[in-house]
C-alpha cells in the first residue's frame, strides 16, 4: 500500500542574492481572486537565515502544549527579489476563506472561537443509552430494545428528535449511492416518550414518529425545553445482512457475527448546523455524538462476545481458565493466548448467557459474536490516562480464525500502534480496552469503532499491509472517537488525519519504509490524470472515483506538506493543539484551519483555498541555468496554480551546498517566473526543487537540473 530518503545535512546560505520575478497576467476567475497589472516592487532581502530543518525533532510535552504563535521559520537564506510588470497567460489565485453562515453564527454565540477552539458558549448535547441485543446465530436475527436518556443542554427548545437508523439503508426503496442487500431494515415495535406509547404520525402537529429512509422523527407531547431531560424506549428487530452498512458489519459461516449500526441512535444537534439529518447512503459514514453506554448482549453458550465498553460480569459467563488467561493478558507485556481455536473446552459457561458492558464517553458501540477463533491479549502502553505522571495501560485482543493465519501478529500490531499513537499525539488511550476482530467474508479493508475494529484477513496482500491497516484503524480512536469529526460531510477530517497518523506510526515499525512518500504518490497519480475532486466537497457528492484520494491520500499528503511548511515543531504544536481542544467536542474544518493559524502566527488562507477547495496542481520547475560574470542565473516557473514557496538546493562543483527559499509571497502576486542570481563562485553542478520531497509535485522530472 505504500522508501523514504533522510534529509541531507545542508549548509545555510549566508549571503545576498538578487532574485527578479516576472508576474503574470490574470483575468477573472470564479472560484479565486485574479491579479492586475501593476508597478514594479522590490522586496529588500531579509539577510542570511539559519532555520531548523523541517525535520528537527519536536521536545514537547504532550500535557502542556505551548499554543502560543510561532516565530515564522524558513528553509533557507531568503535573498531580496523583484516582481516585475505582468507578463503571460492568466491564472487564478487562492482567495481568502470565509466561513459560511452557521459557522460565523456560532462564532458570534462564542460557542466557537476565532482561534479554532471551542469558544466559551461551546454545548453539547449528553445521552445516556441502556441496550439489550439479543442474537440468534442461527436465523442471523437481532432483537433490541433501547431506553435513551436525552437531555438538552442547548439554549434552543426542541420540537422535535431525530434518531439514526443505519440499518434502514438495508429497507426496500431507501436511496443509496451504492448496490445494497435488501433485508427490510429495521422493523419498529414499540416507541414511547417518558412511558408514553407514540404511534406513527398521521396528522402534522400531533405527537408520534415517523421513519424517512435512515432518519426516524420524533415528536414528543411537548416540545423538550433546554435544560431538560426525557426518555425514550424502543423495541425493534432486524434480519442481520451479509455484508451490512457497506461491508462494515454482518456474519460470514457458522462462527462470526459483527454487529454495528444495530441500534437507534440520536442524530447529532450541534452549536453549528442544528439538527444533522444528512441520511445515510451507503459510502460517506458517521457522525455521533459522545454518550455513556450500558450494553447487554444475550448469545448461546460457546459464543465469545466482545464489545465497546468494558466487560462488567466476567465471572458470569467466561469459564475459569480463560477468565485467568484474560486477566493475565492485562498485565502481560507478551501475548498471552487466551482461547485457542482448537481448545477441547468451551470458552464460556453454560448458558444462554448475558454480556454485559459498560462504556463512558463513546459516539458508539458494536460487538462481535464468535466460536472456534483464537482470543490473544497483552497490555499496551496508553499514555498517562489519568495525569498523575506516570504511564497507564490498556488491554488490546486480537480475535481470529483458523482461515486467518497471518493474524498471529496482529496483537503485537496493535500494541505497538496504541503505544505510538498516545505518544505522537499527545493524547493517552482512555478507554479499558482494544479489540480486533478478524472479519474476512464481511470485509476486505477495515472499519473502526470505539474500542472495537473488524478487519480483513489479509491473506492476499501480506502481514505488512495488516499491520498498515491496523495502524490505520486503530489511529481513528483519536480521530473521530475522540475528536468527534463529522464524517457524513467531511471524510477527510478523520480519514486523512488517521492515514498521516498511521504513516507516522509506519515510519516507526518499518524504519525506511517511506509511507508519506507512498501516500504522496497515490495522490499525485490522481492529480497527474486529473480526475481528483475537491477535498471540502460533501463525502456523498464527490464525483465518481474521487473520493478516496480526496478523504485519505491529498489531505494526508497536504498535512506532510504542511509540516514542511511551517517546519515540524509548530506543526506538532498545533496539530496537538487541535486535537487536545477538541478532544470530545466537534470540529469543523474551519476549527482545524483556525488553529493551525493561530499556532503559527500567520495566515494560511492562501494554502487552505489551493489544496482543500480546489483540484488545483502543484507543479514548479526549473526552467533554465545560466552561468554569467555576476553569478548564475536560475529561472524557475510555476507550471501549475497552487503556490508554494520556492526551495533551491543549490550544489557546486567544490562540494558545497546552499539552501535558498523564496517566500510564497512572490507568487502570490499572480507570478509565473523568478530569476535569482546566485553570487559568483565555483561552478553550480546542480540544482534541485524540494529536495526533501515534501512537496507533491506532479512532475518531479523538470524539479532537477545538472551540468
Amino acid at each position: 500500500m505504500r522508501t523514504v530518503n533522510p534529509s541531507p545535512a545542508f549548509a545555510y546560505a549566508a549571503r545576498h542574492f538578487f532574485l527578479t520575478v516576472a508576474v503574470a497576467s490574470l483575468t477573472a476567475c470564479a472560484s479565486a481572486t485574479t491579479s492586475t497589472s501593476g508597478p514594479v516592487v522590490t522586496v529588500e532581502a531579509t539577510g542570511p537565515v539559519t532555520a531548523a530543518p523541517e525535520d528537527a525533532a519536536a521536545p514537547l510535552d504532550p500535557a502542556t502544549p505551548d499554543t502560543t504563535a510561532q516565530p515564522a521559520q524558513t528553509w533557507g537564506a531568503r535573498p531580496a527579489y523583484t516582481v516585475a510588470a505582468p507578463l503571460g497567460a492568466p491564472r487564478p489565485l487562492p482567495r481568502s476563506i470565509r466561513p459560511p453562515p452557521e459557522f460565523e453564527r456560532a462564532l458570534a454565540r462564542g460557542t466557537r472561537s476565532p482561534g479554532g477552539g471551542p469558544g466559551p458558549n461551546y454545548w453539547q448535547q449528553a445521552a445516556v443509552y441502556s441496550l439489550e441485543a439479543t442474537v440468534d446465530p442461527d436465523s442471523k436475527r437481532l432483537n433490541g430494545r433501547a431506553s435513551i436518556r436525552y437531555r438538552n443542554e442547548s439554549p434552543d427548545d426542541l420540537p422535535s428528535l431525530y434518531l439514526q437508523l443505519p440499518q434502514n439503508v438495508h429497507a426496500s426503496g431507501v436511496v443509496r449511492n451504492e448496490p445494497y442487500e435488501v433485508t427490510g431494515g429495521i422493523e419498529l415495535r414499540s416507541v414511547a416518550v417518558d412511558g408514553m406509547p407514540l404511534f406513527p404520525i398521521l396528522t402534522e402537529g400531533d405527537p408520534g414518529f415517523r421513519v424517512t429512509g435512515t432518519v426516524m422523527e420524533i415528536s414528543p407531547p411537548l416540545a423538550l425545553r433546554s435544560g431538560s431531560t426525557l426518555e425514550i424506549g424502543i423495541e425493534w428487530t432486524f434480519r442481520i445482512p451479509r455484508q451490512g452498512a457497506g461491508a462494515r458489519m454482518g456474519w460470514d459461516g457458522d462462527d462470526l457475527l459483527f454487529l454495528a449500526y444495530w441500534y437507534p441512535q440520536m442524530a447529532v444537534y450541534d452549536d453549528v448546523v442544528g439538527w444533522h439529518l444528512d441520511p445515510f447512503r451507503g459510502a460517506a459514514e458517521f457522525y455521533a455524538g459522545f454518550g455513556d453506554y450500558d450494553l447487554t448482549v444475550r448469545a448461546p453458550a460457546g459464543w465469545v462476545v466482545r464489545a465497546t465498553g468494558e466487560l462488567a460480569n466476567p465471572e458470569e459467563v467466561l469459564a475459569e481458565p480463560v477468565l485467568a488467561r484474560w486477566r493475565a493478558a492485562s498485565a502481560s507485556d507478551t501475548v498471552v493466548r487466551i482461547v485457542s481455536n482448537d481448545d477441547t473446552g468451551r470458552p464460556t459457561l453454560s448458558g444462554p448467557l448475558a454480556w454485559r458492558f459498560r462504556a463512558e464517553l463513546v459516539r458508539d458501540v458494536a460487538f462481535s459474536v464468535t466460536r472456534a477463533a483464537s482470543w490473544d491479549g497483552v497490555r499496551a502502553p496508553a499514555g498517562d490516562v489519568d495525569g498523575d505522571g506516570r504511564p497507564d495501560y490498556t488491554r488490546v485482543e486480537a480475535l481470529y480464525r483458523t482461515s486467518a493465519p497471518l493474524w498471529s501478529d496482529v496483537a503485537a500490531y496493535a500494541r505497538h500502534a496504541i503505544d505510538f499513537h498516545a505518544r505522537f499525539t499527545g493524547i493517552a488511550y482512555p478507554w479499558p480496552h482494544m479489540t480486533v476482530v478478524e472479519g474476512g467474508g464481511i470485509i476486505t479493508g477495515g472499519m473502526e469503532f470505539p474500542m472495537a475494529t473488524l478487519i480483513g484477513d489479509y491473506n492476499a496482500r501480506g502481514d505488512s499491509a495488516l499491520y498498515w491497516v491496523t495502524a490505520h484503524e486503530l489511529a481513528h480512536m483519536w480521530v473521530p472517537m475522540i475528536v468527534g469529526t463529522d464524517e457524513r460531510r467531511y471524510a477527510w477530517m478523520d480519514e486523512g488525519m488517521t492515514t498521516f497518523l498511521e504513516n507516522q506510526a509506519r515510519a516507526e515499525y518499518f524504519p525506511g519504509e517511506g509511507a508519506d512518500a507512498l501516500e504522496r504518490e497515490i495522490y499525485v497519480e490522481s492529480a497527474r490524470s486529473g480526475g481528483e475532486g475537491e477535498v471540502m466537497r460533501w463525502t456523498d457528492f464527490q464525483y465518481p472515483g474521487a473520493a478516496g484520494v480526496a478523504s485519505y491520500a491529498k489531505p494526508a499528503t497536504v498535512l506532510v506538506a504542511l509540516r514542511a511548511l511551517l517546519g515540524e515543531q509548530t506543526f506538532m504544536r498545533a496539530y496537538r493543539t487541535f486535537l487536545r481542544e477538541w478532544a470530545y467536542g466537534h470540529p469543523k474544518p474551519w476549527d482545524l484551519f483556525h488553529t493551525f493559524e493561530r499556532v503559527a502566527g500567520r495566515d494560511l488562507d492562501w494554502f487552505w483555498h489551493s489544496w482543500m477547495f480546489e483540484t488545483w496542481r502543484f507543479d514548479q520547475a526549473i526552467e533554465e541555468v545560466v552561468a554569467t560574470a555576476e553569478g548564475t542565473r536560475i529561472a524557475v516557473v510555476d507550471r501549475g496554480w497552487i503556490p508554494m514557496p520556492i526551495r533551491l538546493l543549490v550544489t557546486r562543483v567544490d562540494g558545497t551546498q546552499q539552501r535558498l527559499e523564496v517566500p510564497v509571497d512572490a507568487w502570490l502576486t499572480g507570478t509565473a517566473r523568478v530569476e535569482l542570481l546566485a553570487p559568483p563562485g565555483a561552478p553550480v553542478i546542480r540544482v534541485e526543487l524540494d529536495p526533501n520531497g515534501a512537496f507533491p509535485d506532479i512532475d518531479r522530472a523538470n524539479d532537477v537540473w545538472e551540468r
